[in-house]
């Protein structure tokens, strides 16, 4: 049976899946009185039509590829990491008090220890499921999911009562320090004699995100460690054979997961918001199980995935203001019906096409002839016939 090639996995597939889930979209805007080829040239217009709708989608993709990240890391352990809202908030956490330590005279110094302080907030956080699933036999759905919740509690309870600013009445820390504000997208293309929109969020922290998925992908396929989380993600009983411990690579795969969630506070605390505030995630935990699912958990694929769902991000906002019978649900739903088909129904593309390569059997080699004047190779003489 030949093999499905890569491309048909890794492209074809997630392709169709996005085009099935924007037909089923464009059927309901069209059922809501709105013709679908306009809601998708607002979509994409206000996506990518300006540099002010990059410096959105690009913010939002770098929240999503953090956590998408998050998720696929542990996947390749066939861990289910549910809990990337929840470490992503106290990574956030870890950013802050780190911004709030020190009067910082500069970013490239209060940069370093803003990620360090986000990555070990968020692997913290991943620990207890991951030593609770490798130790008491807890599953890893359930516990993680539960902390996201625990971990909503621990952030309201600091900001009302103990991080709150002096004097406000809001739920948030006081303004960081002015050395700790990273470069936004207007700066830096300003350092190259470029031009870009002021009000953008988008800031250096995407090239953090853009270096943790080359790093991933080199931990995964280019080291060791990489090798015990895969194969014990294949087969628990042939890495334990093997002398792969299940409890170590569960916690050290759980604490690069819930590390790289972490992450994503320097972009939405450190980097956007410049205080600690009450939901910093807004959803993007989440999202990133969708975004792992739709990049096959490869770092490349989670990177492309999180920039789509960027540009659905900030083109359903675009057009829930130009539309208004297309409402803040309706884009929820778009965005709903691309996880469905990408995660839910993928077996519904993914099998005709292992069918298809199933029945393309491979062509078998030819028996190799002697060469021409070989004595030593005589062809078979016919039996006489007896009479």
């Amino acid at each position: 049976m030949e093999k499905m090639p890569k491309w048909v996995d890794v492209a074809l597939i997630p392709l169709i899946n996005l085009f099935l889930a924007l037909v089923v979209s464009g059927l309901v805007v069209l059922y809501i009185g709105e013709s679908p080829l306009e809601a998708i040239a607002i979509m994409v217009n206000g996506a990518v039509g300006s540099t002010y709708g990059w410096g959105y989608t690009l913010y939002y993709a770098t929240n999503f590829i953090f956590t998408g990240l998050a998720v696929a890391v542990a996947f390749q352990a066939r861990l289910f990491n549910i809990g990337g809202e929840g470490q992503a908030a106290i990574g956030g956490l870890g950013v802050a008090l780190v911004c709030l330590a020190l009067p910082w005279p500069h970013w490239t110094l209060a940069l370093p220890f803003a990620v360090a302080g986000g990555a070990l907030f968020g692997a913290a956080w991943a620990f207890i499921p991951a030593y609770l699933q490798a130790k008491r036999g807890s599953h890893i759905v359930i516990t993680t999911i539960m902390f996201n919740f625990i971990a909503s509690a621990v952030l309201v309870y600091l900001l009302v009562n103990v991080m709150k600013k002096k004097g406000s009445m809001a739920p948030e820390t006081a303004r960081f320090p002015e050395g700790t504000f990273l470069p936004s997208a207007y700066d830096m293309a300003g350092w190259i004699g470029l031009t870009f929109s002021r009000s953008a969020p988008l800031n250096i922290t995407f090239f953090i995100a853009v270096l943790c998925c080359i790093g991933v992908y080199i931990l995964i396929w280019r080291t060791r460690l990489g090798y015990q989380i895969r194969a014990f993600g294949q087969s628990e009983p042939a890495a334990l054979y093997a002398g792969i411990s299940p409890v170590k690579t569960t916690v050290i795969c759980m604490l690069i997961s819930g590390g790289l969630a972490g992450l994503m506070g320097v972009n939405a605390v450190m980097g956007e918001a410049e205080r600690l505030v009450i939901d910093s995630v807004q959803g993007a935990g989440f999202v990133g199980i969708a975004v792992a699912l739709m990049g096959r958990s490869h770092p490349m694929g989670v990177f492309l995935a999180g920039l789509l769902f960027g540009m659905l991000y900030q083109g359903g906002g675009e057009l829930e203001f130009e539309k208004p019978a297309v409402s803040r649900e309706m884009i929820l739903v778009i965005q709903a019906l691309v996880i469905l088909f990408t995660g839910a129904l993928d077996n519904m593309v993914r099998m005709p096409f292992e069918r298809l390569f199933g029945r393309r059997k491979p062509k078998s080699p030819s028996k190799p002839q002697p060469p021409a004047g070989d004595k030593t190779h005589k062809a078979a003489e016919p039996e006489p016939v007896k009479p």
